[in-house]
């Protein structure tokens, strides 16, 4: 929940003065949002006929092809309402009152200095590290892990406004060089670059077009990498190899794309020796096989030998000589370990190293010097286990306490990084000896909170067709369950991501005013394991939104909360759920945030890359997928005369992932329908210029977002930020 200063952008200040008549510029809140003209268009879906009042409001890109003319005066038509929406959002937002402490309050915390755990290439250290009021975070690099540090690149030097982001980074194996990719304002389009880290120097290299997923040759004269044929093609994906001082257009295709699934990814071993290559069929499916990358080198012949293909699994790792250790969902729904001879890949071959577990699920395995780490989610927290390359268990990591750990490995030395927290500790990196298991703490934020006035708890609930759902509750100790707390219900509910503990200073306001958070563990996540994924995906997708649902009965129903008290909040394919929340119980919640938001889901896959999807989702192309989509889709569900909440929609200008169209369209929907009072429960629409799906805004936009997004929460529920 995070979003730039309140400069107004100069087509928004344009938008203003011509609708003066809307919004009274001199601070006062405009009595309505303005009008979006319905210019209906009827679809036929297998007989089933769809209306679709606010089709124009997908821009030119439906004339872009057959009618440039057309598909640049529709988009200007679009600009001008979003302005314009963009204006009466504004108007709203800024003059809630308690803006200006919540602001303050939001400012400093979100200014403390934050760190990221280093990765060791050679004797050198790289790490990220953002301070005080910088807008992005600077790379810094070390020689020896207690080195001074140096800065190595700062990308707020690239742009006065902040917008150029580091995207990711991939030194060689000695640290002598680093290949970096650089975007620009949330496109998710980064530019490949190299850099000498000695001098600092960038080399000749600029590889457009997506491009990363750096794998270095040994010998540091080349890389493999992936990049788009075609920067408009979300679908394009080639992976390449580029020779250092050649220009990236004679580098060699070694594999493309052939299809609109999630595609192709590829690494290659340390040594150099294998490559492994993955074929994404789905959101819980790949294929996988391994390429003799030195045979190729020396021959032309590039020759794929299979691993697995096919199946519907998942499968990834890391490369330990000539050993592939892999995890594999197949037949371990919760994740199995085997390593895998890249001299005899086939499955007869395959050793199972580390048996799936019954009560956890692997979600990722590194290796060190003579070990594996596995990362385990045991009931939404996490563990982290040893074992030698046999699979012999060597013991637990320990962590500080029930949280989310990640552990950064490096194959040749027993040296690794923890990072950690929780509710209630602040993001903490720990340098830890494998070998021995010793800790210590590297680095902890000062962040100027009391996390000691928290009390975190896990409870279970029952959904509505009886399964057992998990859901953390954070808030300030003592808490009274008089039915009357202010609570923030937040989940997501897909694509097997889990919700597991986190850390946020900036939620400390609202915990300070008597603010509640629940965040629910939904079917659709991978908390419990590949078969918890697909209980929420395809035509089981209800079952989220019912899970949601039950939670939050479960809170009033436990005297936490009431509907008048109690909010929904979601991102991407949580604004799906938030956006089904709108429609199929706006009863329950009397304030909704509707961040970067999938709501037309009829039509979703016929924008940006959102094809990547369908597996996940289904497709109302599909005769047999139709019925289910139709049945939860919330654009299609908005009704007349309705007491909706109060909503906030999110969306950005430079989404690559989920198209504005959606926030756009549902926001004029919602704003022609309800039967609140728009003074009483506004229906607002924000659409950043400068953002994209959320990754590389700059600190300015981010404490705007947060500010919007908790005190429209605020305002809502009744609470007053303090000064």
């Amino acid at each position: 929940m995070e979003f730039i200063d309140r400069h107004t952008h100069p087509r928004l200040q344009r938008s203003l003065l011509a609708c003066a008549s809307l919004i009274l510029v001199s601070g006062l809140v405009a009595a309505a949002p303005p009008d979006s003209p319905r210019e209906v268009v009827t679809d036929d879906y297998f007989g089933t006929k769809v209306e679709d009042p606010y089709r124009w409001l997908e821009g030119g890109i439906l004339f872009e092809d057959a009618d440039p003319a057309k598909a640049k005066e529709l988009d200007e038509r679009v600009s001008k309402w979003t302005d314009e929406q963009n204006a009466y959002t504004r108007s709203v937002l800024d003059n809630l009152p308690g803006r200006p402490a919540l602001e303050k309050r939001i400012t400093e915390l979100m200014s403390v200095d934050s760190i990221g755990a280093p990765q060791s290439y050679g004797n050198r250290y790289f790490n990220r590290e953002r301070r005080g009021t910088e807008n992005q975070s600077i790379l810094y690099v070390r020689d020896g892990l207690n080195g001074e540090p140096r800065v190595l690149l700062d990308p707020n030097k690239l742009d006065e406004k902040g917008l150029v982001s580091l995207d990711w980074t991939a030194p060689n194996d000695d640290g002598s060089l680093m290949a970096f990719g650089l975007g620009y304002a949330g496109n998710e389009l980064p530019t490949l670059y190299v850099m000498n880290v000695d001098t600092g120097k960038w080399l000749a290299e600029e590889i457009p077009n997506r491009a990363g997923g750096v794998s270095w040759l040994p010998d540091s004269s080349g890389f493999l990498y992936e990049c788009l044929k075609d920067p408009k093609d979300a679908y394009s994906t080639q992976i390449k190899f580029h020779t250092l001082g050649q220009h990236h257009r004679q580098d060699p295709i070694l594999f493309e794309q052939y299809d609109q699934t999630w595609g192709p990814g590829a690494s290659l071993s340390r040594d150099g020796r294998w490559m492994i290559l993955i074929y994404w069929t789905g959101t819980n499916s790949n294929d996988i096989w391994c390429i003799d990358f030195d045979k190729w080198r020396r021959t032309g012949e590039f020759e794929r030998r299979e691993i697995s293909v096919g199946a519907k699994a998942t499968f990834s790792g890391s490369v330990y000589g000539d050993t592939l250790y892999m995890q594999t969902t197949l037949d371990a729904p919760n994740t199995a370990v085997y390593a895998v001879d890249l001299n005899r890949p086939e499955k007869a071959n395959w050793k199972l190293v580390i048996p799936e577990r019954e009560d956890a699920v692997l979600e990722g395995v590194g290796t060190a010097r003579g070990m594996l780490v596995a990362s385990y989610n045991y009931k939404a927290h996490s563990q982290i286990e040893r074992f030698d390359l046999n699979g012999k268990p060597l013991g637990e990591l320990e962590l500080p306490g029930i949280g989310s750990a990640g552990v950064v490995t490096n194959d040749d030395r027993t040296e690794a990084f923890i990072t950690y927290s929780s509710f209630n500790e602040p993001p903490s990196i720990y340098v830890t000896d494998l070998a021995t298991n010793h800790r210590e703490l590297w680095a902890r934020p000062d962040v100027p909170v009391d996390p000691s006035i928290v009390d975190v708890k896990q409870v279970t609930y029952t959904s509505k067709d009886g399964t057992p759902i998990t859901m953390f509750l954070v808030h300030k100790k003592g808490l009274k369950l008089d039915g009357n707390n202010p609570t923030i219900l937040n989940g997501y509910g897909g694509f097997n991501i889990s919700m597991t503990p986190y850390f946020s200073a900036t939620m400390f306001p609202w915990f300070d005013a008597g603010g509640v958070l629940a965040i629910p563990n939904l079917r659709g996540g991978g908390e419990y394991g590949d078969e918890w994924h697909t209980a929420g995906m395809l035509d089981k997708k209800q079952n989220v939104f019912d899970d949601f649902i039950a939670a939050g009965q479960w809170l009033i129903d436990s005297r936490y909360t009431n509907p008048n008290k109690l909010a929904c909040v979601g991102g991407s394919n949580g604004g799906l759920l938030t956006g089904a929340m709108i429609v199929q119980r706006p009863d329950m919640f009397r304030a909704v945030i509707c961040a970067v938001p999938l709501l037309d889901m009829l039509r979703y896959q016929n924008f940006l890359m959102a094809r990547y999807w369908v597996p996940e989702y289904g497709s109302a192309e599909n005769n047999d997928q139709f019925p289910f989509i139709y049945a939860y889709s919330p654009y299609q569900h908005v009704k007349k005369s309705v007491k909706y909440p109060a909503i906030l929609f999110t969306a950005g200008e430079n989404d690559a992932r989920v198209h504005a169209l959606h926030a756009r369209k549902m926001a004029a929907e919602v704003q022609a329908a309800t039967s609140a009072s728009p003074t009483d429960r506004p229906v607002l629409l924000w659409v950043d210029r400068e953002a994209g799906h959320g990754s590389g805004k700059p600190l300015a936009a981010r404490i705007r977002e947060v500010v919007d997004q908790r005190l429209f929460v605020m305002n809502q529920l009744g609470v007053t930020p303090s000064d």
